[in-house]
């Protein structure tokens, strides 16, 4: 029969379980509450070192793992996923806080404890970044994206990318867990506590200061998506229909003063290597279309692209998608080279899931891309999560973001990842417009990449040094 102390336990195992299960499902997924992500580890954290350690993994597994179900819908209905892939999309947040949890614990057993507070931030963005450069997905799962309400915070990715962001949102409850723990030195407790404030307050500071910085000019821009027919060959009835209806669209946002105007990813198939109506209404009013193409002209290969057509130009620019999604997209043969148009500002193309990639950021911030013009297809539910990738992006490497997706979001944001503008297709067509501010900026992370991902694999590698070795005598950190 168990005793009160075996049932005062439990309480406290399930209870802290239960409440990060709680705030990790409302604080990831496709909605996330960003306050809650930097809170969703805490009370595991804070169960480490008060109980053995197989039950501080299981409570950081079960926490997390129960947590991630909020994707269940989205990954099995919207995307249908295989049950294998869903239970390692779901798994593997879990399997890292429980890496995370454990060696924070041994590290303050050990009397290791500033050790013990960074390790955790440390050991998950490591697991992230190696994540990312063999995942075909990308950046997607990156615990930053929980944060892109978070205008003040986000902006320190302009000088470390994704992972300074994630690296902050685990500190603060390690240091708070570590704060709350038995038998920590009053000196350890001071040391953590001056670092934390002075990376987070410091990362604030500047993100305010950088939410400062002026225009330096603005364009008028137009996104419009008609959500049906889905992909029709433009020589069909269906899709001289639908091509019509995206005329008067254009239309419309050119009288509204558009000077670019995006439609969304393979809005259109077509073996023709033109589309006449499209380059007479450019011509016709002034303006820069950006179309999705099925492109199907090319006996080797099917194509992903866009098509660019411009006032006066004889034939229109192309750009094919990069990074294709598995399974979905294995029709296309993928591209591998960027586009700049000619002139200022600096204008790229990108299309949908380039945008899930630092390579697609980086190749733009060297080339001096102030905007990038990007057609998307999302999921339906999805809109808001994947659109905020391609925001990233943006503040990574300094460009605004002109982004037209079907079954998503509408967004026109800038290099700070402002959203000045947002519309959604989910569920039916939309069309905004908005003036777009521009910059000349140059950021830190365009120019030297994943350093601070490079440097946390170093420190990690100092921090798995010393948890394996034996414990100080005296206790101290």
């Amino acid at each position: 029969m168990a005793s009160n102390v075996d049932r005062k336990w439990l309480a406290l195992e399930l209870s802290a379980t239960a409440l990060s299960a709680l705030l990790w499902w409302y604080g990831s997924g496709l909605h996330p509450l960003w306050w809650l992500s930097w809170l969703a580890p805490l009370p595991v954290l804070l169960l480490a070192a008060r109980v053995r350690a197989r039950w501080a993994a299981l409570a950081a597994f079960a926490a997390y793992a129960i947590g991630g179900l909020n994707q269940w819908d989205y990954l099995h209905g919207y995307i249908g996923l295989p049950l294998a892939t869903i239970l390692l999309v779901i798994g593997e947040p879990a399997l890292m806080l429980t890496l995370c949890t454990l060696l924070f614990r041994r590290l303050l057993l050990r009397g290791r404890a500033i050790a013990a507070v960074l390790a955790v931030p440390t050991l998950w963005i490591a697991i992230e970044y190696l994540n990312t450069q063999f995942s075909p997905h990308g950046t997607f799962g990156c615990i930053a994206y929980t944060q892109m309400d978070a205008l003040p915070v986000i902006q320190i990715a302009a000088v470390t990318g994704l992972w300074g962001i994630g690296f902050l949102l685990l500190l603060l409850p390690a240091a708070l867990a570590m704060q709350m723990s038995p038998a920590v030195s009053r000196r350890a407790r001071a040391a953590v506590a001056v670092i934390t404030v002075l990376l987070l307050g410091g990362s604030a500071a500047y993100g305010g200061w950088r939410l400062q910085a002026p225009a330096t000019a603005t364009m008028r821009i137009g996104l419009v998506s008609l959500e049906k027919p889905i992909r029709p060959a433009l020589h069909t009835p269906d899709g001289q229909a639908l091509q019509a209806r995206y005329v008067a669209a254009i239309d419309r946002l050119a009288g509204q003063g558009a000077r670019t105007v995006v439609i969304p990813e393979t809005s259109f198939a077509t073996a023709d290597a033109t589309v006449p109506t499209f380059a007479a209404l450019a011509q016709q009013h002034d303006l820069t279309l950006d179309a999705g193409i099925d492109f199907k002209g090319d006996p080797r290969a099917e194509r992903n692209m866009v098509m660019l057509f411009q006032p006066g130009a004889a034939v229109p620019s192309t750009y094919s998608k990069h990074h294709l999604i598995p399974g979905f997209e294995s029709q296309y043969t993928p591209g591998d080279s960027y586009r700049m148009l000619e002139g200022t500002p600096g204008v790229g193309l990108a299309i949908c899931k380039d945008m899930d990639f630092h390579d697609i950021g980086q190749a733009y911030a060297a080339r001096d891309a102030q905007l990038l013009l990007v057609p998307a297809w999302d999921f339906s539910v999805d809109g808001w999560l994947h659109s905020r990738m391609a925001i990233m992006r943006g503040v990574e490497s300094g460009f605004a973001v002109a982004r037209a997706a079907r079954s998503g979001r509408l967004t026109l944001s800038d290099d700070r990842g402002r959203v000045l503008a947002e519309a959604s297709s989910e569920k039916h067509d939309a069309e905004l417009g908005g003036d777009l501010p521009l910059r000349g900026t140059h950021t830190l992370y365009g120019r030297w990449g994943n350093w601070f991902a490079w440097m946390d694999l170093a420190a990690l590698l100092a921090l798995l040094i010393q948890a394996a070795r034996r414990p100080p005598h005296n206790g101290a950190d």
